[in-house]
């Protein structure tokens, strides 16, 4: 006689059909299963584990004989031996398959995935993927409305997976010398304009920051973006990040043409620095904002070595659909969610970001800039380096930085040419 399995309530959550499948055909009495029902139980599992067993079936004498045994005795242990068994096998193989990164957490520096959290099944994980949170470090920092919202959680279920999050990360104060530390992993692309280049501290564009250029048409804030897409491609000693550029484009004015033009004057293949940037037009600020969490997408999925995120224009398509002061504050809250996405990322990922901004005139202004950008105080305060541009004669431009953490307000003359940006 054999015995019938007694399945406590959780252990029916964790195996679901497979466990009833299990159920079923012990009480039917079978004791010698066929080889089709091995795989079918199997193929439940995998479904649940997302790995592949069939060929570990026909080689693994202790996978063939714990299923034996599970499937004879109904031996609950047996089930628990073959879960353990299972990740063991295959731990290795779940590792190259999900996606995992660093996060940087005060002084801390782990290697984490979302699967570690508790109580993350594999449907809320695949969620959460969608949703863009693909580490640890990334749902600690998210707002419990963010999860209900982008996710459909229940705003209990969200509270305790960001508590999770945060209790495996080493979420507390770290010492200057360590942040000083963390610091020296900053690299630099260089704008080819040694004066803007020193404007920006000496060596360019830097990482974990965000740079805005804001200006009126044609002051040189596109040339800009286009020089660095290139330059990020360039390997370190040339000023570059060996890596790739993301480049979203809301005002149709990335130009291929040009960028050949720009990679051969630095003596690069114009075909590997075309097929280095990776370009999407966004037609809505929901679209501007989708583009930006997908880009995770292409590190962790595709392996790109993304390094430069570069938004042209960042608040044009903002300014167009929030129109009047009734809709101010909507377009307010919305860009600032914006903008601490892109700074999480540059922090997470290591990568510069680089947008240009518009301006408005101010007719009530006689003395100094008539011109101020949009965005306001949102844009202002987020921004790490924010410089203002505007023509100068010929083909020369003055930049100004008006705003870093770090560095005097200063200007810098440089050239827009057929070569690109220039002293």
């Amino acid at each position: 006689m054999t015995k019938k399995i007694n399945l406590s309530e959780e252990d029916k959550l964790i195996f679901g059909d497979a466990a009833a499948f299990l159920s079923r055909k012990i009480d039917e009495g079978i004791v010698n299963l066929e080889k089709e029902d091995v795989i079918e139980f199997i193929d439940m599992i995998n479904e649940m584990y997302k790995v592949d067993l069939k060929e570990e079936i026909k080689t693994n004498e202790n996978i063939s004989y714990l299923l034996n045994e599970l499937f004879k005795l109904g031996n609950e242990e047996a089930i628990v031996q073959i879960d353990e068994l299972l990740y063991e096998e295959t731990d290795k193989k779940k590792k190259e398959e999900k996606s995992e990164v660093v996060a940087f957490a005060g002084d801390s520096i782990c290697t984490v995935s979302i699967d570690q959290i508790p109580g993350v099944g594999e449907k809320t994980a695949e969620k959460l993927r969608d949703a863009g949170y693909h580490d640890l470090m990334a749902l600690a920092t998210a707002p419990v409305s963010f999860l209900v919202d982008e996710c459909g959680l229940g705003e209990a279920t969200a509270r305790k997976i960001i508590q999770e999050a945060r209790g495996k990360l080493n979420m507390g104060f770290g010492t200057a010398m360590d942040l000083l530390k963390k610091r020296e992993a900053v690299g630099y692309i260089t704008t080819c304009s040694k004066a803007l280049d020193d404007l920006l501290g000496g060596k360019g564009v830097e990482t974990q920051s965000i740079t805005e250029a804001a200006a009126s048409f044609g002051s040189g804030k596109t040339q800009l973006g286009l020089q660095l897409a290139v330059n990020v491609t360039m390997p370190k000693e040339r000023g570059g990040l060996d890596g790739i550029a993301v480049y979203i484009d809301n005002e149709n004015t990335f130009r291929p043409e040009r960028i050949v033009q720009i990679a051969k004057a630095l003596k690069i293949d114009a075909k590997s620095a075309l097929e280095n940037i990776k370009v999407a037009r966004a037609y809505s600020s929901d679209h501007q904002m989708l583009l930006v969490e997908k880009i995770p997408d292409l590190i962790e999925k595709e392996k790109l070595n993304v390094k430069l995120i570069i938004i042209d224009s960042l608040t044009g398509l903002f300014r167009a659909e929030y129109m009047g002061r009734g809709h101010l504050a909507d377009r307010q809250q919305k860009l600032n969610k914006h903008l601490h996405d892109l700074q999480r990322m540059a922090d997470r990922y290591n990568l510069a970001i680089f947008v240009t901004n518009q301006v408005m005139s101010r007719p009530d202004v006689f003395f100094g800039n008539p011109e101020a950008a949009i965005g306001g105080n949102i844009v202002a305060h987020a921004s790490t380096f924010r410089m203002i541009f505007r023509k100068s004669r010929g083909d020369k431009r003055v930049a100004k930085l008006i705003d870093s953490p770090n560095l005097p307000d200063g200007e810098a003359v440089f050239r827009v040419c057929e070569e690109g940006i220039r002293d």
